[in-house]
């Protein structure tokens, strides 16, 4: 999987720290993991966007992620095809627009400027309903 990879932890301690430290101190647990990758023509067009958050019990409660190895954690189950109480959000693919020359999505009014940073985040299954969206507002100053 070529491109960039992000995991975002809570505030618990790193497993590879735990030796030594308080029993009372919990191990971190990964919250997300995003990976970007480059499209097939480089930074040309739009990229795309994968979001692996942990998935929910019979309670609605977030399903629990504390690896303590490599092989334990949400990206990693993810590239092996294990999905098990992992959900698979990816941004919403874009649409070419012949009058602006560009790649397109609707905000809704929402955003204002184009940005190649702009993205909105959805399920596969029901790609209408938009879970996170990110975009700009006004030129940087």
């Amino acid at each position: 999987l070529m491109g960039t990879k992000f995991t975002v932890y809570d505030n618990g301690v790193s497993p590879t720290k735990t030796q030594g430290l308080l029993e009372n101190s919990s191990p971190r647990q990964e919250l997300a993991a995003i990976c970007y990758e480059t499209n097939v023509l480089g930074f040309k067009g739009p990229r795309k966007m994968t979001v692996i958050i942990p998935g929910m019990n019979m309670n609605h409660e977030r399903t629990t992620f504390s690896p303590r190895n490599e092989h334990e954690t949400l990206l990693s189950k993810w590239q092996n095809k294990n999905t098990e109480n992992i959900i698979e959000l990816r941004n919403k693919a874009p649409v070419w627009n012949d009058d602006t020359q560009s790649y397109v999505l609707n905000f809704h009014g929402r955003v204002t400027q184009a940005s190649v940073k702009n993205f909105q985040i959805v399920h596969e299954n029901d790609p209408d309903y938009i879970v996170m969206q990110f975009g700009r507002v006004a030129e940087d100053e």
